[in-house]
């Protein structure tokens, strides 16, 4: 029987072309760092990927820092900020950091580990499952540096306005501009991640949501934003992040990224219908289903079902060979998905989640399959109860 695959948003396959691009360049057995013929072809690789994601976010190429994925990205850019910030005179009570309560665990842990160490960190208040900018004015200090804030949140699919709230920071902070780190991982299948249209200062992306080769991510960071490396080393990538470079992870990321942004308008178009028929069945087989997300991206579906099991109804689907989450796979351990709670404030939604992403590869057929599988074993469970 063909599996089904309907958790892209934890990590989708690494597409042909990404890795004909990895395994061309794995042929260079060169250090990027290293001074000889090999180490400048392995370098001359890293550069031409530097180059490609530079294009499609719109920067620089010194702007663009390799990492090994998202979750280091983000430390990087809240971590390696703060650090900057402290390295400069700045008391640590004297730095406040805001961040959405729905983001990914790797920013949530962050700000609660830097809290923990005298910083100033606070959720963002939030109005029906978006920032509320009213709010946000009485939230702005004179020592805010920072605001974390996703541009698709990898559970629901909300898209939160990062250009709206660039123009209320600045609304707030007129003197003094207040950085955006966006974490932009989700995105680039369904949405342009160019600076200038995200209003970012800090764009984190990662490989694995986009059909790279897992183990790279980038921190888009322009050279004019202070920062300090968390972990000391060789001095590579600014000496922001140190560590041997992969030209070949960083060759396949470009690809991906390159076929992310061609394929882009196809793919949403696709994902939205898709997205309508299963909403659609699913209504009429499971009419007590509850979809969570506010101004949701298409590929991402998260749907709640009050009073199920649905840890236990994963794994049902799993044995029908469907592969579905309950919640961000950094976050399986946690009995309730804390980004629903932060959206919906319903705790009954958050425990009884499951999430269902879209790849390229996706079909409609594959979502009915979903939808009869979906029934059939909550039938079960009600039955079990």
């Amino acid at each position: 029987m063909r599996r089904i695959f309907l958790d892209h948003a934890s990590a989708t396959p690494a597409t042909p072309a990404a890795m004909k691009a990895f395994l061309k360049a794995s042929k260079e057995a060169g250090n990027p760092s290293s001074p000889h013929a090999e180490g400048r072809a392995a370098k001359a690789l890293l550069e031409e990927a530097r180059r490609v994601v530079a294009h499609h976010v719109a920067a620089k190429p010194e702007a663009i820092i390799f990492t090994a994925g998202a979750t280091e990205a983000n430390g990087i850019a809240i971590r390696g900020h703060v650090k900057a910030l402290l390295d400069a005179g700045r008391a640590p009570n004297a730095i406040h950091l805001l961040y959405v309560p729905s983001a990914h665990a790797s920013v949530i842990e962050a700000m609660e580990a830097l809290r923990s160490e005298g910083i100033a960190t606070e959720a963002l208040v939030l109005k029906d499952g978006r920032i509320d900018f009213n709010a946000l004015k009485k939230q702005v200090r004179d020592s805010t540096a920072l605001v974390s804030v996703d541009v698709v949140c990898g559970e629901t699919g909300t898209r939160f306005d990062t250009r709206g709230l660039r123009h209320a920071l600045d609304l707030a902070s007129p003197e003094r501009r207040i950085l955006i780190h966006a974490d932009a991982s989700q995105a680039p299948l369904v949405e342009s991640i160019e600076r200038t249209r995200l209003g970012a200062d800090l764009i984190t992306l990662d490989a694995s949501k986009i059909g790279g080769v897992r183990g790279m991510g980038v921190l888009v960071a322009p050279i004019t934003i202070p920062l300090l490396a968390v972990i000391e080393g060789g001095g590579q990538e600014r000496g922001i992040r140190s560590g041997t470079q992969t030209p070949a992870l960083a060759a396949a990321f470009a690809s991906a990224l390159e076929e992310a942004a061609n394929g882009r308008s196809a793919f949403t178009a696709r994902a939205a219908r898709m997205r309508e028929e299963f909403l659609a069945t699913l209504s009429k087989a499971l009419p007590s289903a509850v979809v969570n997300g506010t101004d949701p991206a298409p590929h991402i579906i998260n749907i709640s079902l009050p009073g199920v099991d649905t840890e236990y109804l994963a794994a049902l689907l799993d044995e029908e060979g469907i592969g579905v989450s309950t919640r961000s796979a950094c976050e399986t351990d946690s009995s309730v998905s804390r980004a629903v709670l932060a959206l919906t404030g319903d705790e009954a939604l958050a425990r009884s989640t499951i999430r269902v992403s879209l790849g390229v590869e996706t079909t409609s057929r594959d979502l009915t399959s979903l939808v009869f599988a979906l029934s059939r074993s909550v039938q079960f469970l009600e039955r079990s109860s």
